[in-house]
């Protein structure tokens, strides 16, 4: 079973996550489905709130070609995560699943070291750079709440409001169908 993404305009994506505090079953079957609809999208990562949930959960899984040799068991699910430290600039192409067709440059942190739970509720921690550190970057701003368009530039979204509008309307008729 999959999940159905929401995109830009469903108040969803603007709240803050809350903390998960129960671990279990449940949580490893939302963390699947999310991952089966991660999946299903083509993406490389999904927070909670783009499937409607407002847990500070989030998943994430690089293409095989991409991987860099230190990266972790992949799919990663994060569970109340933390970044702790981080090193270095980059700037690269984001896009996003909750906007469709809709893309630009932003600058995260290279390197990022990360606290969290698994899905049982263990605490772990793991060291991540490139693509999976800019995946658990952009999926951490969607557990505060923030959008890609809150990083791009001033003029970038405004160049975006017609698009923006259409995914608005969009995401009306979803939750209305």
């Amino acid at each position: 079973m999959t999940f159905r993404i929401r995109i830009y305009g469903d108040p969803v994506l603007r709240r803050k996550a809350q903390p998960v505090m129960e671990f279990g079953p449940f949580l490893a079957q939302v963390a699947r489905e999310m991952i089966a609809t991660m999946r299903a999208a083509k993406g490389v990562g999904l927070a909670a709130q783009q499937v409607g949930l407002t847990l500070d959960l989030c998943v994430i899984e690089i293409p095989e070609g991409e991987k860099e040799d230190r990266l972790p068991a992949m799919p990663l699910v994060l569970v109340n995560p933390r970044i702790v430290a981080q090193a270095g600039e980059a700037c690269g192409e984001e896009g996003c699943l909750s906007f469709p067709g809709i893309a630009g440059p932003i600058t995260r942190a290279e390197t990022i070291h990360v606290v969290y739970q698994d899905v049982e509720g263990a605490k772990r921690e793991v060291q991540l750079s490139g693509l999976a550190a800019r995946a658990v970057q952009h999926e951490m701003d969607h557990l505060a709440g923030v959008l890609i368009i809150d990083r791009f530039s001033s003029a970038r979204r405004a160049g975006l409001r017609p698009a923006l509008r259409r995914l608005k309307l969009q995401a009306q008729e979803a939750s209305v169908g």
